[in-house]
């Protein structure tokens, strides 16, 4: 997998594939897995490269509860079902980078009673993940975690795929994963590794833990922030930080996750629009979350379906999607393309040229064949998200320019 190039289609499993995530009966096995086959050359379509896909491994609920890391959740099938997907994906040319829970498993899990490494209290109680008493804590102190991870990661390199998504990456020491990286390079020296960061310095947590890329989720809440509220200074902000940690270690960049309220949802059409244009044009790694380029809504909610508007099931085949939000994929077509032209820009560097409320231009400039490149970026709003629910979104415009030639304008002209 070259980095240069690299854009995923990210998307969660257990909910893009239909599969019941509680009140789980005792014959819930299938193989829904295949159920993203009709979807990769639609992805290949989009322009993406890679699929970054959430929990696969037998787990408790929601996936980030794993039970046995060496088993495909029954829910989603088996390994034959893996092998077909891996087999389907890179005869498109689509790497597969899969969600790796090392941070802490099912209270349930194996580990637990019996005698495995999870950490434990003073008294000898299980450690909760953030109290959550259904997760445990792995001890990244003892040497059998190491030894588990690595195997673990191993195991399904061999089977195919490219790399690993940390979760929780930044709760774990660094010491821990650079001892995990190292080795496991020693046997697979092309697999890549993405962390999961929130808070903090990004670069230099990535440097000290040996991976390639972190999230960068600082960027991603400016971007709605800014456009949700017609502040662009919170972007440019950003944007000088975004730079800085770029000069040091490639961020993973995204408008959307798992984790998060949609973007159409919480800026707007247009502010979907604006927020994607930012994404392919700023240095990084892009991932597209399923559904975005089709304006999908969905807001976090609370209890134990809290996610479940995030994650929602796809339909059979992309031809089944509604029409509602089938204008957008072909602008995400256009700016991904943009950046498929643009390689440079993975690596290019930031600078804020204007800054306004609801004006912003930025400049992105790049020597990577060895001769110089530059696009400029400039967007507007026309002011931020009324809080009346009923009362329409604002309009925005975007521009860019690469090397002179405009390659890209909304609306369209």
């Amino acid at each position: 997998m070259n980095l240069d190039y690299a854009i995923w289609w990210h998307a969660y499993p257990l909910g893009a594939c239909g599969a019941p995530v509680r009140d789980r009966d005792g014959d819930d096995a299938a193989p829904r897995l295949r159920r993203l086959e009709p979807w990769l050359d639609y992805v290949v379509r989009l322009g993406c490269n890679g699929l970054l896909l959430g929990p696969i491994f037998e787990s408790v609920a929601h996936g980030y509860d794993t039970l046995d890391h060496y088993r495909i959740d029954r829910r989603l099938g088996d390994e034959e079902d893996f092998r077909r997907l891996i087999e389907a994906a890179h005869a498109r040319g689509l790497d597969v980078i899969l969600d790796g829970v090392f941070n802490h498993v099912a209270a349930t899990h194996p580990f637990v009673d019996g005698g495995g490494p999870v950490r434990r209290d003073a008294g000898g109680d299980v450690v909760g993940w953030e109290g959550d008493g259904t997760l445990a804590e792995l001890d990244h102190s003892d040497p059998r975690t190491a030894d588990f991870v690595i195997d673990v990661m191993r195991h399904w390199l061999d089977r195919g795929i490219s790399g690993w998504r940390l979760d929780v990456a930044y709760a774990v020491p660094t010491e821990f994963w650079a001892e995990v990286i190292d080795r496991v390079h020693q046997t697979h020296p092309d697999a890549k590794f993405l962390g999961e960061m929130i808070h903090g310095d990004y670069a230099e947590f990535g440097l000290a833990s040996h991976l390639d890329t972190v999230t960068q989720y600082e960027l991603w809440k400016a971007v709605w922030s800014s456009l949700k509220d017609a502040n662009f200074f919170e972007l440019a902000h950003a944007l000088g930080r975004h730079h800085d940690f770029s000069a040091k270690l490639l961020m993973q960049t995204f408008v959307g996750n798992h984790d998060v309220d949609r973007i159409a949802g919480t800026v707007g059409d247009a502010g979907a629009v604006l927020a994607a244009t930012v994404l392919f044009t700023v240095p990084g790694l892009p991932s597209v979350y399923y559904g975005d380029e089709q304006a999908f809504r969905g807001a976090k909610g609370e209890g134990w379906g809290a996610d479940d508007a995030l994650r929602p099931p796809l339909p059979g085949t992309p031809e089944e999607l509604s029409g509602l939000g089938r204008w957008l994929y072909p602008v995400y077509e256009a700016l991904i393309a943009l950046r498929r032209r643009h390689p440079w820009l993975t690596c290019g560097e930031i600078e804020v040229v204007d800054t306004e409320n609801t004006r912003l231009v930025y400049r992105v400039t790049g020597t990577a064949d060895g001769t110089g490149h530059r696009a400029d970026v400039e967007l507007t709003v026309s002011g931020p998200v009324p809080e009346d629910a009923d009362a329409p979104y604002p309009e925005g415009t975007a521009r860019v320019t690469v090397d002179g030639e405009v390659e890209f304008t909304w609306p369209r002209r």
